[in-house]
């Protein structure tokens, strides 16, 4: 019997471009079991060649049919790169049709969430394209019209190859750290932007020396973090913390002084009590290394009454309206 699914097959294998391209759009449509069937009979092949046109109408139907054979099948996302895609989405990444480079990006996305598939993607030169379309958002050049669902998709795509350690160093030394900071620096502090750029730039500075320094040493990118700890997203806050801790974790006599002049105390004290766990343990990881160990002797430095009001806070119940009021006494005590 001579099946929906055979049809589409059939039309995307030898059928002309209308065929073709209707074929690729009914693909869409299937239940994921329906996709699955299709995929197992070689549509794979035919909806790739398909992106070599010039012809943008297929393309597009080709990429919507690619998207939804990728979606959910880890094997589809193989075969799909197994087929040689990534050198086509590499040239559609760079055309001028808006819908296409978004489409693009969002099979990026897809497709390197795959484990399998993470090294073959960062070798074929598509983070230097991803972190580039990501400067010219910053710099508002040629890059007006991508959409900030496009933004969020290439920082996302980043974030996936990044989870392969190996990558890392390609993702750092193609610019992404101070492009990311540029971006956080000129969004609003808890927007979803700013979570995914926090999000990745803390990933890749929990595991890279290098790209931790290059964080460091970016004029303005502690007072970043620290407006971030103050204005931003619970998430935000978290990551920025645990950015701040690492900076100063890894030279505490080079950045201990620069972290406390940007006026950090306030919102990591704040932090310390009503931040996310992660974030509460990693305020007070910081405030451990930013406290003044010079005076060993006689009257208490700020940074010892700090630790010893925060002692007094983690051994008292949480009441509601006590914790701040507890962070402003602090504050105030620091102040004398």
């Amino acid at each position: 019997m001579f099946t929906m699914e055979d049809f589409l097959v059939e039309n995307l294998f030898v059928g002309e471009r209308e065929a073709r391209i209707q074929a690729a759009t009914e693909l869409s449509k299937l239940s994921s079991k329906q996709r699955q069937k299709v995929a197992e009979k070689g549509v794979i092949v035919p909806l790739v060649s398909m992106l070599h046109s010039q012809d943008h109408e297929a393309i597009e139907a080709a990429l919507f049919a690619l998207l939804s054979l990728a979606f959910g099948s880890e094997r589809n996302k193989i075969l799909i790169v197994k087929s040689g895609v990534i050198p086509v989405l590499l040239e559609l990444l760079q055309c001028q049709s808006r819908t296409l480079i978004e489409l693009s990006v969002a099979a990026m996305l897809i497709l390197s969430s795959c484990a399998a598939n993470k090294l073959v993607i960062a070798s074929s030169g598509a983070i230097q394209l991803l972190v580039g379309i990501l400067n010219g958002v910053y710099d508002n050049d040629n890059y007006d019209s991508i959409c900030t669902q496009t933004t969020l998709d290439v920082i996302a795509t980043l974030h996936n190859l990044s989870t392969c350690h190996q990558i890392i160093p390609a993702i750092v030394s193609f610019g992404a750290v101070f492009i990311l900071l540029q971006l956080i620096h000129r969004s609003e502090k808890s927007s979803e932007l700013a979570e995914k750029a926090m999000s990745l730039l803390e990933n890749i500075a929990s595991v890279s020396e290098y790209a931790l320094e290059e964080i460091a040493g970016t004029g303005g990118a502690i007072r970043a973090l620290v407006e971030i700890i103050e204005e931003g997203s619970p998430q935000c806050k978290e990551h920025a913390v645990g950015i701040l801790f690492l900076i100063c974790q890894s030279c505490r006599e080079r950045y201990r002084g620069l972290i406390l002049r940007e006026g950090v105390m306030p919102g990591v004290l704040q932090l310390s009590v009503d931040g996310t766990w992660r974030a509460k343990k990693r305020a007070q990881d910081l405030l451990l290394l930013l406290r003044d160990c010079s005076n060993s002797r006689g009257k208490p430095s700020k940074h010892e009454r700090m630790e010893q009001i925060m002692q007094a806070i983690d051994s008292r119940e949480e009441v509601e309206g006590t914790t701040l009021r507890l962070v402003e006494e602090m504050i105030a005590k620091l102040s004398i």
